[in-house]
């Protein structure tokens, strides 16, 4: 599909909707002679829409701001997410991957501007981020900020964009509060949340372990591990366990060993380490050192490939959910790996994925919407369903409180070579960790306004 159809398309569904929208608006609108749009801030057909956060797009660019981690806890991987970023503007400007493939999408960049960008270090800590992001905003101009990583980072950054009317696409952050209590309408997000992985894990260690078991807590003392706490103690106690204690540690924390030492052996049936990035990489293997896997299981609730590599062997049997795998076999997954794998020697991680992903679910909603005007472009995202975004099967972006309804992978850990570090236990299906607009996080959700 040449970006030409897609503009064409766009203006006739839009039609006299468009033009109702724009007359209330009429005087805070741009100047000119009501022209065709060309330099990618009018809606096409003649239509133009007022200025908000960095719209209208000048000049022949369109900036985009990578936001990660590159020093702190979670730096490695920050590393990884901006592969992933870079590969989707390289593909976005000159084809490959995706772009390829889906229909909204051709090479020459969006919405035939070309796609440049600024990148930011968070340091895992909100503030910074956050004046990374402002800096993106003010200065280079952005017109949409992705990251993430760390929840906290997350949540203090798409508050801000919501300010500045800027989109904010998450990367990874896992705490149910991003699309829960703190929820934004400028903000979305795919992977599935804390929630969720409660709702997939508890089942897969009740047909494990058994039933009427006793468990001990140990989480990273902030948004992200205080909802990874709540939820997994909500859905384990409704499966008839008992949780003994649940213990916050400091993130960025390199010795447990107190804190492990602490840990009961002779009530404790089953031990979760709601640790992510390196303070799993700490925490899990000091476990094991201290022999407690002797006496009890170990459950990591988030993994990722980065933790599991530096952990090595400690993560043998111990159960997690992971956001994707690189060796899942279907179109999407095979061509990103392909590309990531070209450009870098390596197989990515769900991470790089993510942060693909959110640079061409953008990318693509501004196709459909045939404007970068940030309210349209939040309205193709909005209930937006899709299939090819290498998890196999569809996904749909909800209208209601910006979270991703898919599929929550249960995976053992199971060293076995290089990049292979799980084997997939269960895909536990939407249907089975879906949670309605008025329930679980999604009830605490009020997103704000567009404009």
């Amino acid at each position: 599909m040449t970006r030409s159809d897609s503009r064409t398309r766009r203006d006739v569904l839009k039609g006299a909707a468009g033009a109702a929208g724009i007359a209330g608006l009429a005087g805070c609108t741009q100047g000119g002679d009501g022209g065709d749009g060309g330099d990618g801030g009018g809606g096409g057909g003649g239509n133009q829409y007022p200025s908000i956060g960095n719209f209208p797009v000048e000049g022949d660019e369109v900036v985009i701001g990578f936001n990660v981690p590159q020093s702190g806890p979670y730096s490695a991987e920050g590393q990884d997410e901006l592969r992933g970023y870079n590969l989707a503007k390289e593909h976005l400007n000159n084809g490959g991957g995706w772009v390829d493939q889906w229909d909204e999408l051709s090479s020459g960049g969006i919405l035939d501007k070309t796609v440049a960008s600024v990148e930011g270090d968070t340091g895992t800590n909100p503030e910074q981020a956050t004046q990374q992001a402002r800096r993106m905003i003010n200065q280079d101009n952005a017109m949409m900020i992705s990251g993430g990583s760390s929840s906290a980072v997350a949540i203090a950054v798409q508050k801000l964009c919501q300010e500045q009317k800027v989109q904010f696409q998450c990367c990874l952050t896992h705490s149910n509060d991003t699309t829960g209590k703190s929820c934004v309408r400028y903000s979305t997000r795919e992977v599935f949340n804390a929630f969720m992985t409660g709702a997939a894990l508890a089942p897969i260690l009740n047909d494990e372990y058994g039933s009427n078991l006793n468990f001990y807590q140990l989480y990273a003392d902030y948004t992200w591990g205080q909802t990874v706490q709540s939820s997994m103690n909500k859905f384990l106690t409704e499966s008839g366990w008992s949780q003994i204690d649940s213990v916050p540690t400091p993130l960025d924390t390199s010795d447990y060993s107190s804190f492990l030492s602490d840990v009961p052996r002779e009530e404790t049936d089953v031990l979760i380490l709601a640790h992510y990035g390196l303070d799993a990489a700490n925490s899990l293997p000091q476990a094991v050192n201290q022999g407690l896997d002797e006496d009890m299981e170990i459950v990591v609730p988030l993994y990722n490939r980065l933790m599991a590599k530096a952990s090595g062997e400690a993560i043998n049997g111990v159960f997690g959910t992971v956001d994707w795998n690189w060796q899942y076999d279907n179109p999407a997954t095979n061509s990103f790996v392909e590309a990531y794998k070209s450009e870098h020697d390596r197989n990515p991680s769900y991470t790089a994925r993510l942060a693909y992903n959110a640079t061409m679910q953008y990318a693509a909603a501004c196709e459909r919407a045939g404007t970068f005007y940030p309210p349209e472009v939040l309205k193709e995202l909005e209930g937006h369903t899709y299939s090819n975004a290498g998890l196999g099967t569809e996904e749909e972006l909800r209208a209601c409180d910006h979270q991703a309804m898919r599929p929550v992978q249960v995976v053992r850990g199971n060293v076995q070579g290089e990049d292979e570090f799980f084997e997939l236990v269960n895909q536990t299906p939407t249907s089975e960790v879906e949670y309605a607009c008025d329930a679980g996080p999604a009830a605490q959700c009020n997103l704000g306004p567009y404009e």
